[in-house]
């Protein structure tokens, strides 16, 4: 669980042979998103990634661009 700007940000990481899928999921909303990354990445970049993906679509939700599932 990451701590992102007050609130909290669950994070898992699977490796998947040579590459790492990072799910990123806000508790709140119930909004998942995912990035594939290099194995050799560092967790903390990859992270970081998967948050800005999920402050984006969090965002573009908030403004009525996306699909609520």
């Amino acid at each position: 669980m990451v701590r992102q700007s007050g609130r909290e940000v669950l994070i898992e990481f699977h490796q998947i042979r040579n590459s790492v899928k990072v799910t990123a999921v806000d508790p709140v909303t119930a909004v998942e998103v995912s990035i594939v990354g290099a194995a050799n990445a560092s967790q903390d970049m990859l992270k970081r990634l998967a948050v800005r993906k999920l402050d984006y679509v969090l965002e573009k939700q908030q403004k009525g661009l996306v699909a609520r599932r």
